[in-house]
């Protein structure tokens, strides 16, 4: 225990050392938050212009901060945890274990940081191509399905544990399933970050409580794992939490989005990282229900989606907004790993 705690406080001592002058770097590229334009109509309330207004005031903060968490964690995870690769622990291989966290954090960040800068600059400007909705879907996909492959075929696997129910082995079902929750959290996650610390409290939750889960299981590498990625984190919220100085942007909210679900599938236990994430799953859900409804019925569910740009619009402050979901989220993390205790 002494290892993972000294390497919550190191992680969080290294990254806030580098994200100040990381942050300003980001300023001196113009690596910053666009201008967004809502379209303000003459029936809107006058809480959606105050909505419309403070939003666009955001524009000119530097973001991509979550590079350098994505960083900081995989560099100090890759020089520590080779010390645990003759460690008897929970059964899993050392090398498929730490291979699906590195792929899952790397590839996912990639993919973000992509996003990100095609966002920022355009492609006109990089001279990269663009890609559509449709586009980056498909490519989740296949980086969530290769994830679910080592998982699978790596670590062999195949099962969930159901409170009550017991272990229930999935045969080859497992691998879309598991690819399915990849690419869900992955883009649950990188909605949920919205708002000003909303997202990187949440996950700060959610990671210690499958903390306390792998330190029960005896998965050493997912301990420390866990323990590095907690102290960036942590690092990460104070610069994030309003009014932020900084946002991590696309290429943590998909690595983070999409490595909790492979934590909690490492553990075997998909109700408790529904359960864990539910306030994460609940608020990209709010946003999924939206696009369908559009597509398929012509019709809005809410009047704005995700849910916390709604309650926005009903007059909540943006504070109040963060600080009761991350109560929420506390409930539900006390729930869930009482769940995957049973």
């Amino acid at each position: 225990m002494q290892l993972y705690l000294g390497m919550v406080l190191v992680s969080f001592a290294v990254t806030m050392a580098l994200l100040v002058p990381f942050i300003g770097w980001l300023y001196r590229k113009r690596f910053v938050r666009q201008t967004e334009t809502a379209q303000i109509l003459p029936g809107d309330t006058l809480e959606y212009k105050k909505f419309a207004a403070k939003h666009s005031q955001k524009a000119g903060t530097p973001t991509g901060a979550g590079v350098l968490l994505v960083v900081v964690t995989m560099v100090l995870f890759a020089l520590t945890s080779l010390g645990l690769k003759d460690v008897r622990y929970g059964g899993y291989s050392y090398w498929w274990e730490v291979g699906v966290l590195f792929f899952t954090f790397g590839a996912f960040g990639l993919l973000g940081l992509y996003d990100d800068v095609i966002k920022i600059f355009g492609y006109e400007r990089t001279g990269f191509f663009g890609m559509r909705m449709r586009q980056k879907f498909i490519i989740q996909w296949m980086l969530g399905l290769v994830s679910a492959a080592v998982l699978y075929f790596g670590l062999g696997i195949d099962f969930i544990n159901i409170p009550f129910l017991g272990v229930i082995r999935l045969g080859w079902m497992y691998f879309p399933v598991a690819g399915f929750l990849v690419v869900w959290f992955a883009n649950a996650f990188d909605i949920t970050s919205g708002l000003d610390g909303l997202g990187e409290g949440l996950l700060l939750i959610c990671l210690l409580a499958f903390w306390g889960i792998a330190a029960a299981d005896l998965d050493k590498v997912l301990q420390l794992f866990l323990a590095i990625w907690i102290g960036a984190t942590a690092a990460g919220i104070y610069f994030t939490i309003n009014p932020a100085r900084t946002f991590l942007g696309n290429s943590s909210g998909m690595a983070f989005g999409a490595t909790l679900a492979i934590v909690g599938l490492l553990s075997g236990k998909i109700l408790a990282l529904l359960i864990i994430g539910g306030v994460i799953v609940a608020d990209g859900a709010s946003s999924l229900i939206q696009i369908l409804s559009r597509r398929i019925f012509k019709r809005r569910v809410f009047p704005i989606a995700p849910v916390h740009h709604w309650l926005e619009v009903i007059g909540w402050e943006e504070p109040k907004i963060v600080a009761r979901a991350w109560l929420g989220g506390i409930v539900m993390a006390i729930f869930g790993v009482w769940l995957a205790s049973l």
